[in-house]
């Protein structure tokens, strides 16, 4: 079920949030310019975001699935700084981080709580999108994941993401591709170098042709 897939997604992230202190959380990330603390402020908002979008039944038709949803977050360097800047003060007004750590598990926990309960096939309401419940459901484990990756940049003793959720990353990506990855890359390497955080060796850039042009796939 696609909601085992959020909650795995979920759990493996706060297995590495949840020891973490307050000099942890200015650690870099994958993330440009976002420390801990940023990035975790951001994966707070994106499940308080699931939260209200699991009780935000919508009238129309979906207009996007778990795949297609990403085609609208084209890399965008203008928004990127504006997000960088926002998340940067937003997440410093947490004066202690086990405060930010402590929202970031509850809402999680909450949202995975409201996944588990929902139908599958509710139509949701999403930053402007109709979705059905269970493919927003894997489009907030593929975010998660991603940024999981990110997350554990600069902490080498952090375990990784969810073999559920990378998996779900894979399935996303090979989509937006229109066909599987010609490539022997790991999971890891495929969510890093099809969201833009590792460049395309002039090799990997032979074997895909011209699909090489259109990545990253989604930022």
């Amino acid at each position: 079920m696609n909601a085992d897939v959020l909650r795995a997604a979920y759990e493996a992230f706060a297995v590495v949030v949840r020891p973490l202190g307050d000099e942890e959380s200015w650690r870099p990330t994958g993330c440009a310019g976002w420390a801990v603390r940023d990035l975790v402020f951001h994966c707070a908002g994106d499940a308080q975001r699931a939260l209200v979008a699991l009780h935000t039944p919508a009238a129309g038709p979906p207009d996007r699935d778990a795949v297609t949803y990403w085609r609208d977050w084209a890399p965008d360097p203008a928004g990127a700084a504006n997000g960088r800047r926002w998340n940067r003060v937003s997440a410093s007004m947490f004066l202690d981080f086990r405060q930010l750590r402590d929202l970031y598990l509850e809402t999680t926990a909450a949202t995975v709580n409201a996944a588990a309960d929902a139908r599958p096939d509710l139509r949701v309401a999403t930053q402007g999108r109709v979705l059905k419940a269970g493919d927003l459901m894997l489009t907030l484990a593929v975010e998660a994941t991603v940024h999981h990756l990110d997350l554990v940049t600069d902490l080498p003793e952090a375990v990784g993401p969810s073999p559920a959720g990378l998996a779900a990353v894979r399935a996303t990506l090979d989509g937006l591709l229109g066909r599987p990855v010609p490539l022997d890359w790991s999971d890891e390497h495929y969510a890093r170098a099809a969201t833009g955080r590792t460049p395309l060796t002039d090799r990997e850039r032979l074997v895909l042709g011209a699909d090489a042009d259109r990545f990253p796939l989604f930022s």
